[in-house]
C-alpha cells in the first residue's frame, strides 16, 4: 500500500503541473481529493491493515494529502495570476488617446430672468416663496373675489381634477398671496414664482403651461403710487434705463383700482409686428391695489391696512430682456437656440 500511495502521489502532482485552466485544476482535485476521489478510496482500504501497519500508512496518506493540497492550491494562484495579466492586458488604457469633450450646460435664459427678478425683490425686501401646483378652487378663486359665474373658473379656461370643480390646475401663483396673509405676520412682502396651467391655444406670446411671478406688498398708507414706483424700478433693472411703460385700467376681481402694465415690442420699437401683434406693446403683468373683501376674508382689516399686489408672465419677461420673438423657441429645448444664452 505505501507504494500505492506514492505512485498516487506522484500521479497527482503530474496532473496538477499539466492543468492548463481552472476548470481542468478543478478536475484533478476532484479526480484525487473528492469524496469519491483516488486517495479518498485508499484510504478507505486502511481498514484491511493491522494495527502496526496503520499509524505509519496513516501519515503516509497525510503526507500525500498534504502535497496535493499544496500543489493545487499553488497552480490555483498561478492560473488566477495569468487569467489577471490576460484581462489586464486586454483592458488597458492608452492615456495618450484623446477624451472625449464633455459638454457643459448651463441655465436656461428663464432661469435666467427668474434669477435676475428674484434678486431686485430680494434686494428690496421682498421674501420668495413656493407653493403646490395642484390648488384647491377656494384659494385659485373664492378667496381672491373670483365667485361663482366668473369666466376664468369655466371648464374652457381652467384644468379641473373633478367635477366638482374644487381640485385643479392652478391658473397663477396668486393663491400663494392667500396663503402669505393666512400665515405671515403684518406687514408682508413676498412674490411667489411657479408654474401655472390654462387652457391657452399655442402661439407667439401663449402656451397652456407657463410660469408666473406674482408680488404682494401689505402695510400701512400703501398706495398706487408705490405700486407704480415699484414695477417701473423692476422693469428698469431688468430691460435698462429709459425702458418705457405704459399703465392702463383693467378689471381684476383681487384688485380694485386695477391695471395693466405694458412694456414697449423690443421687436419692433413700438412699430407694430407679429410678436406684438401689431400693437407695438406687450403686456407684461396684471396688478392694482388689493381689494378690501379679499384683506377681510384674510381678517386683515382695510381701515388699518392696505396693500397692491401684480402677476406676470415669466416667459414673457425673458421674451422682453433676452429679445426672444416667439415664446415656443423657450419650450423646443432646440440646442441651437438654447447655446445663444
Amino acid at each position: 500500500m505505501k507504494q500505492q500511495l506514492e505512485l498516487l502521489r506522484a500521479e497527482a502532482l503530474r496532473a496538477v503541473e499539466k492543468a492548463g485552466a481552472m476548470e481542468e485544476l478543478e478536475n484533478v482535485r476532484v479526480r484525487f481529493l473528492g469524496k469519491k476521489g483516488e486517495l479518498t478510496a485508499m484510504l478507505k482500504m486502511m481498514g484491511q491493515l493491522s494495527p502496526e501497519e496503520r499509524p505509519a500508512m496513516g501519515q503516509l496518506a497525510n503526507e500525500a494529502r498534504a502535497a496535493m493540497e499544496k500543489a493545487i492550491e499553488a497552480a490555483k494562484a498561478k492560473l488566477e495570476e495569468a487569467a489577471l495579466e490576460r484581462k489586464l492586458e486586454r483592458e488597458s488604457l492608452d492615456v495618450t488617446v484623446p477624451g472625449q469633450p464633455v459638454r457643459l450646460g448651463h441655465r436656461h435664459p428663464m432661469y435666467i430672468a427668474l434669477d435676475e427678478i428674484k434678486d431686485i425683490f430680494v434686494g428690496m425686501g421682498f421674501t420668495v416663496l413656493d407653493g403646490p401646483e395642484v390648488e384647491l378652487a377656494e384659494l385659485n378663486f373664492d378667496r381672491l373675489n373670483a365667485g361663482e359665474g366668473h369666466p376664468s373658473r369655466d371648464w374652457s379656461d381652467t384644468f379641473y381634477f373633478k367635477e366638482d370643480s374644487s381640485v385643479m390646475l392652478r391658473s397663477q401663483t396668486s393663491p400663494m398671496q392667500v396663503r402669505a396673509m393666512d400665515t405671515l405676520p403684518l406687514p408682508i412682502r413676498m412674490i411667489a414664482p411657479g408654474r401655472v396651467y390654462r387652457k391657452d391655444e399655442v402661439d407667439a406670446t401663449h402656451s397652456p403651461m407657463f410660469h408666473q411671478v406674482e408680488g404682494m406688498v401689505i402695510d400701512k398708507n400703501v398706495t398706487m403710487a408705490d405700486l407704480k414706483g415699484t414695477l417701473n424700478t423692476v422693469v428698469e433693472q431688468l430691460y435698462g434705463k429709459g425702458t418705457k411703460t405704459r399703465f392702463r385700467p383693467h378689471h381684476f376681481p383681487f384688485t380694485e383700482p386695477s391695471c395693466e402694465l405694458d412694456v414697449q415690442c423690443h421687436k419692433c420699437g413700438g412699430k407694430g409686428c407679429p410678436t406684438c401683434k401689431g400693437e407695438g406693446w406687450i403686456e407684461l403683468l396684471g396688478a392694482g391695489m388689493i381689494h378690501p373683501h379679499v384683506l377681510e376674508m384674510a381678517g386683515i382689516d382695510p381701515e388699518e391696512w392696505s396693500g397692491w399686489a401684480f402677476g406676470f408672465g415669466l416667459e414673457r419677461t425673458a421674451m422682453r430682456r433676452f429679445k426672444i420673438a416667439d415664446l415656443r423657441l423657450i419650450f423646443e429645448n432646440d440646442v441651437r437656440f438654447l447655446e445663444q444664452f
